[in-house]
């Protein structure tokens, strides 16, 4: 279900879209004003289900227009990343394309405000089906990817392929080349992965309300 925030009023919503439990926890007990109607969704793990929440949410009335942001946790791919750097994406990639994303200079901009002293990352995030470990995280790096998860890309290229709409990706590391993840459920585990995310909704209102503002 979603988690409606903000005033009424005839102004493009914003959709924020995550996978995991955890992460939906984070998001919507984050604080910040809003400029209109926000929404967070669990769309659940993997591409597919992210296609078909992200789907669903946007074809419920009211939704047709909304701003999307896919967020949550991914696995850095650049060596130096740390539990809890932040990742904004300059774009997203899976097989299915690439998909640009809307002001990523705005959301570094807000990101520092938000969450003072963390570490923001920008450049491609790469789409996987699957946990990447080891080697194929090398290869992944060598693409240009600096951060891969199992449903941004999926989520924005649906976004995208339902409407003209902005769109971004921003995530908190927790696992990075020099600290692997045994198993997904230790995500449960990186407190500071989890706080990091938490603090991030105010600079997401932020982008939103930038969207909103008349261009001269």
């Amino acid at each position: 279900m979603g988690d409606a925030q903000g005033p009424p009023g005839p102004v493009t919503p914003l959709l924020i879209a995550c996978a995991l439990g955890i992460e939906h926890l984070a998001l919507r007990s984050g604080r910040g004003g809003g400029a209109g109607p926000v929404t967070v969704i669990r769309t659940g793990m993997g591409p597919r289900a992210a296609e078909s929440a992200v789907m669903r949410a946007l074809g419920r009335d009211g939704a047709g227009g909304a701003a999307v942001i896919a967020s949550g946790f991914c696995a850095g791919l650049a060596p130096g990343m740390h539990p809890g750097d932040l990742v904004v994406a300059e774009e997203t990639r899976d097989p299915g394309g690439t998909t640009a994303c809307t002001g990523t200079g705005l959301l570094v901009d807000a990101l520092a405000r938000a969450v003072p002293g963390r570490k923001v990352h920008t450049g491609p995030l790469t789409g996987s089906d699957h946990v990447v470990r080891g080697p194929e995280r090398a290869a992944l790096r060598a693409t240009g990817a600096i951060a891969v998860d199992m449903e941004s890309a999926a989520t924005l290229r649906t976004a995208v392929g339902s409407g003209p709409r902005p769109v971004a990706a921003v995530r908190v590391v927790v696992d990075a080349p020099e600290h692997e993840l045994v198993r997904i459920a230790t995500v449960r585990g990186g407190i500071s992965a989890f706080r990091v995310l938490r603090a991030v909704l105010p600079a997401f209102h932020e982008w939103h309300r930038s969207l909103l503002l008349p261009r001269r």
